[in-house]
């Protein structure tokens, strides 16, 4: 999957965890989003949607 597109939905709002309710990354994942590798990138994603599917796996789960 070359050149793999943002997931962000332009609802940008970090919670407790500065987790974005809107995409579901961390601050972190975020701001490194335009350097990132592909495969970095599908990390992202996949960090993303475990935290969708189990809120409480963003702690300690930012990618950092």
């Amino acid at each position: 999957m070359p050149n793999v597109p943002s997931p962000c939905v332009r609802n940008c709002c970090l919670d407790q965890n500065d987790i974005c309710l809107g995409c579901s990354r961390s601050i972190d994942e975020i701001t490194q989003w335009s350097l990132a590798s592909d495969s970095e990138k599908r990390r992202i994603l996949e960090r993303a949607a475990q935290r969708r599917l189990d809120p409480k796996s963003a702690l300690g789960s930012t990618g950092r």
